[in-house]
């Protein structure tokens, strides 16, 4: 169900879950400021999730509320993971649902990288 992006941060969250080591994950990569892992119900044979390690309920509340440090660094990691991966060349999708009406289900920031194959037009017409 999607949820509301001006509502405040829930630490209950899965990603937050995540993040604690309560959920387990299969992870691809970590540092400081980012930690991906695949999901768990691929849409694409390549479905990693990026999400930053802060409390940032959506892409509007990160961009607004993160350090010039934590931004950085996340983009950087979102890349890093692309690049690890192979994806650059032939291309991939980055997708990040904000709110209820873009789709958002989990209230933390989480970028989907979706390659392994032609993906196709973005929107049907």
């Amino acid at each position: 169900m999607p949820i509301d992006a001006t509502l405040p941060y829930d630490d209950s969250n899965i990603f937050a879950r995540i993040l604690r080591g309560e959920i387990p994950a299969k992870t691809v990569y970590e540092d400081e400021h980012a930690f991906a892992f695949h999901d768990i119900q691929p849409q694409a044979p390549t479905h990693i999730l990026v999400i930053p390690r802060g409390p940032y309920a959506s892409w509007d509340d990160f961009s607004a509320k993160a350090s010039e440090a934590e931004i950085a660094g996340f983009v950087r990691a979102v890349g890093k993971v692309a690049r690890d991966h192979g994806l650059v060349e032939p291309g991939y999708r980055l997708l990040a649902n904000t709110g209820g009406h873009g789709g958002q289900e989990v209230p933390h920031l989480h970028v989907h990288l979706f390659g392994g194959k032609a993906l196709g037009p973005m929107l049907a017409r």
